[in-house]
């Protein structure tokens, strides 16, 4: 058997089964055996039955006296048997499981784990796990510390460990050790096959915690070794771009506003990396309203006036054009020369705008991914800054700082993220956060709702509206789809019109339309001439209209807490109170949970933590989707030692040996390309 077959060549696994395995994402033998459990229940700890603790789980050896009982009252059926470990007598029961009547057998010796209560003035131990007294083969399930595995209802617990012990029994032999000698020396990490055995069916508590803390280490440490693989290995170096003058006093007397002192800390961050004379490389993360546009504005003005360009990329025309009037208004009283490149632009505006940047008279160019186009040839970049750098590509960042030589880099986000998976997402990057918002923003008022209460929304909306303020409805659909009850985007917007808001200027917006049409509504909503705005989540960024003072989002469900939290932002920027209402009859706990978070937190990086606790880092802000393998066993919200061992050693290795060509790391490296190939084909970072 190999580790890369089919579970269908694990003996005991037919077609059925293999087809219950898909659905926990198990299609191999390997997938078998790095399915680590997701808890553990210590049974080791055997008592005797005259010991047993009331309302607390026991784990007990009997022997069967007498037969199963089964007996049945109302809809239940109630099956009972007595059991004696040679001193003392104990009655055990279970609901509504007839078969144990036949599974039981007479006179035989039995380990049973389950909660003992009092009931008739007697102890019973009820629906324990159980498992035979046999010497010849090893208990899975009981008298030790007992794997827990995420299973399937048609999938029991008992059944994956059998499974799993059999791969092991036949492949931990096989297991090769792929971490260098030298590194599981230092920091005396056990070998593999110990650990996959260990987390499996821990010997004892220390076994376990050696095998946990080598796995973990071996997933983080795999995929910074794979990030740097991704996006190369990059250490700040030295710079020929010459920042002299640091003096931004000219700027800030024509800001509206004061620096809070989170931004001033940001901006002493970055002061500290001019004077060091390295390559920039920053990612600025700062909650929805934060102020991270006007860090950007200070920067790109102390790099034009020392002569230099500075490039702004942004996901969305919509954005890009905000950012590029916001830009201009303030960079026009400067006398420094703004221009915007965009794919929809007019072909003389945009080929005006070209030669600009070539000749070097524009100073801050901004626009969308046209902005790294092969035909735009910068003539001095020392900047390149990037918003929401989580909507581009690893290949489009690499290819807008080679529009340069070596520009500084500054990235922005106002995605919560929090800080240990920004470590790893980001590594190559010094992080800023600007952790405080400015004062005046509003706090807005999340309430969460079913569609019970859509008369009561709607005339809340009326009124909004009658006190001339402007709303957004959320869809997550743009067209009706008859397999999924979503609401969508233009067969709501018609509903909306017909039936509930007549005489409102309603409109709505989606991602499928043109570039142009897109803009001419948000700049008609920004103006006022809109009252409420349906929208998909092409909304979800950099919208500022502060006149907008609800969200309402239907199939909230159908959302994560980073998404639901950045459409929340879209409103609160005026001195109006604002309100986000979410909508949803979802019954399922996780969403229900996620909803809940959101009423109750405002803090975006909060919220992430939450989020990242909720979720699990596997799927945290969709890196199952950015090429990173999942994680399986490291909890970022609890390994962040281990992470930072993790960044360290890599770093090292790297520094010593960046193609890993060194004997003692062939193994490493043949691990890393199986990886890679596996992933390489959806990679976005």
């Amino acid at each position: 058997m190999l580790f890369s077959d089919s579970v269908l060549s694990i003996k005991n696994i037919g077609k059925e089964r293999a087809k219950k395995l898909e659905k926990l994402n198990i299609y191999t033998v390997n997938d078998i055996i790095e399915y680590f459990p997701r808890a553990y229940d210590d049974r080791s700890n055997i008592s005797k039955i005259k010991d047993i603790e009331k309302d607390k789980k026991n784990t007990v050896i009997g022997r069967i006296v007498g037969t199963v009982q089964n007996i049945k009252s109302k809809n239940i059926t109630i099956s009972k048997v007595k059991i004696f470990d040679g001193e003392t007598y104990l009655d055990i029961v279970w609901y509504n499981r007839a078969y144990i009547k036949k599974a039981l057998i007479y006179s035989r010796e039995y380990i049973f784990t389950g909660k003992v209560i009092e009931k008739y003035d007697k102890l019973v131990m009820e629906s324990p796990d159980y498992e035979i007294i046999d010497n010849t083969k090893e208990n899975l399930s009981n008298g030790r510390i007992v794997p827990i595995y995420s299973s399937t209802n048609k999938l029991s617990q008992k059944i994956l460990r059998a499974i799993i012990k059999d791969v092991l029994d036949e492949m931990l032999d096989k297991i090769e050790e792929f971490l260098p000698k030298g590194i599981l020396e230092k920091y005396n990490f056990c070998d593999r096959p110990f650990a996959i055995e260990n987390i499996h069916f821990p010997k004892d508590e220390e076994s376990f915690f050696k095998a946990r803390e080598r796995l973990v280490f071996e997933e983080l440490f795999l995929i910074q070794i794979m990030l740097f693989k991704i996006k190369g290995f990059i250490e700040n170096k030295e710079t020929d771009i010459n920042i002299e003058d640091k003096d931004i006093n000219d700027i800030i007397e024509i800001l509206p506003f004061k620096l809070t002192l989170a931004q001033q800390k940001v901006l002493e961050d970055i002061y500290i990396d001019f004077s060091k004379g390295k390559v920039i490389n920053r990612l600025i993360q700062g909650d929805v309203g934060s102020g991270k546009t006007v860090i950007a504005q200070i920067v790109a003005y102390i790099v034009a006036k020392n002569g230099y360009q500075v490039g702004l990329m942004a996901p969305t025309d919509v954005l890009a054009k905000q950012h590029f009037e916001g830009f201009k208004k303030l960079f026009d009283k400067l006398g420094i020369e703004c221009v915007f490149l965009s794919g929809s632009q007019r072909a003389k505006e945009k080929k005006e705008a070209i030669a600009k940047v070539s000749d070097g008279s524009a100073k801050i160019v901004i626009g969308t991914n046209a902005i790294i186009q092969d035909k735009i040839n910068f003539k001095n970049l020392g900047l390149v800054i990037t918003d929401e750098q989580h909507r581009f590509g690893v290949r489009q960042r690499e290819d807008f700082g080679e529009k340069g030589k070596s520009p500084h880099t500054i990235v922005m986000t106002a995605t919560p993220i929090p800080r240990t998976l920004a470590l790893i997402l980001y590594g190559d990057l010094d992080i800023s956060v600007i952790d405080k918002l400015p004062p005046g923003r509003q706090k807005i008022d999340t309430l969460y709702v079913n569609s019970t209460y859509y008369e009561r929304v709607y005339k809340f909306l009326k009124n909004n509206a009658d006190e001339k303020r402007q709303a957004y409805i959320i869809c997550p659909m743009i067209e009706e789809n008859e397999k999924m009850e979503l609401k969508s985007v233009l067969a709501y917007t018609q509903k909306l019109k017909e039936e509930v808001f007549y005489n409102y200027r309603i409109e709505c917006i989606h991602g499928k339309m043109k570039n142009d049409e897109k803009q001419d509504i948000m700049d008609r909503f920004y103006k006022g001439e809109i009252d409420i705005l349906v929208s998909t989540t092409v909304i979800e960024v950099g919208i500022n209209v502060p006149n907008a003072t609800i969200m309402l989002i239907e199939n909230a469900e159908r959302f994560g807490i980073s998404q639901l939290h950045q459409l929340r932002g879209r409103v609160g920027r005026g001195a109006e109170k604002s309100y986000c209402i979410l909508l949803s009859d979802s019954k399922n706990k996780a969403s229900i949970a996620r909803l809940k978070i959101m009423v109750e937190h405002s803090d975006g990086f909060i919220l992430s933590e939450k989020d990242l606790e909720l979720r699990g880092s596997g799927d945290f802000f969709g890196t199952r989707q950015h090429g990173i393998p999942e994680m399986k066993i490291a909890n970022l919200y609890k390994d962040t030692e281990a992470l930072k061992l993790a960044q360290k050693v890599a770093i090292d290795l790297y520094r010593k040996d960046a193609n890993l060509d060194m004997l003692e790391n062939i193994l490493l490296k043949q691990k890393i390309e199986e990886i890679f190939n596996q992933k390489q084909n959806n990679i976005t970072l």
